[in-house]
Formats: structure tokens, C-alpha cells, sequence
């Protein structure tokens, strides 16, 4: 059995001010749950819950800044490229909660928390093969995705 330590990327971290949650080793894209990290930063937390709800409903887009190479463009204001990643988005959601959670043990004000830092990595690959026709076989690679926010109170 392989235990994992992980640490946090955010540097200068003050447990009065900050307060922090993490999603490790989750099966979801690494692009769109960067594209929706670059999105919920500077939020609160009611405003980026809000967002994600509407994501996941298809009432507003995710606009795709990097990774946009053949994305359909979208109706939504000030959003030319993007997509309405629901899976990624239903996970940052519990991500928000727990983050809140852990804010309401320290006794922070939930309403003056803004995200100040969304941070996405890649983790480990889990290599697979798919059996195919005449004996052959087509590898399936599952690439693992790390989510860490930071919130502090304004």
C-alpha cells in the first residue's frame, strides 16, 4: 500500500486569516477543472456556488482561456470560447462546501470569504488497456487531478 503525503502550493498560509480544502486523486478532466479554478478565483464563496449551479444547469459557460483549440463559442457574456463542464464543476461544488465547512470550525464569517487561490495539478496516471478486435489492445491512461482553494476573510 502507497501512502501519500500531500502538501498545500500556496505559500505564506495564516491560519487567523486563511482557510483551505483540497480534492486529491479526483477522476476528472485536468483542463476544464483549470479553466474553472482560473474562473472561481477572486470570488466569494455564495458567488462562485452560484456560478457552478448555473454551470452544471447550462445557464452559464465556462469560458475556455488556454485550452481552447476547436471550443465552440458560447452565447454567454464576455465568453467566446467555453463549454459546461458538469462533472468538474459538481465536484468543486462539494469543494466549496468543504471549504465553508472548514471555515465555520474556525468561526470565520462565511459571507466575507473570498477565494484567493485555485490551484489544479496533475497526478498520478492509471494505465489500462482496452482490448480491441484481432487480438490487439488500445491503452486507456486515466490521468488523476488535484484541486486546492484558498479562502480569506476580506
Amino acid at each position: 500500500m502507497i501512502i501519500m503525503d500531500f502538501g498545500y502550493s500556496f505559500q505564506n498560509y495564516d491560519k487567523t486569516k486563511h482557510v483551505r480544502a483540497a480534492l486529491r486523486e479526483k477522476t476528472i478532466s485536468h483542463k476544464h477543472a483549470r479553466e474553472i479554478a482560473v474562473t472561481i478565483k477572486g470570488m466569494s464563496l455564495e458567488k462562485a456556488r452560484n456560478y457552478l449551479q448555473a454551470v452544471v444547469n447550462k445557464e452559464r459557460a465556462v469560458p475556455f482561456r488556454r485550452y481552447h483549440n476547436e471550443v465552440g463559442h458560447k452565447s454567454d457574456t464576455g465568453v467566446m470560447s467555453g463549454r459546461y463542464p458538469k462533472k468538474a464543476a459538481t465536484e468543486f461544488s462539494r469543494l466549496l462546501d468543504n471549504l465553508e465547512s472548514n471555515a465555520e470550525y474556525r468561526g470565520m464569517d462565511l459571507d466575507r470569504l473570498k477565494i484567493i487561490n485555485a490551484t489544479v495539478h496533475k497526478g498520478r496516471k492509471i494505465e489500462r488497456f482496452t482490448p480491441r478486435a484481432q487480438g490487439r489492445a488500445t491503452p486507456k491512461i486515466d490521468i488523476l487531478t488535484h484541486v486546492e482553494l484558498v479562502a480569506q476573510e476580506i
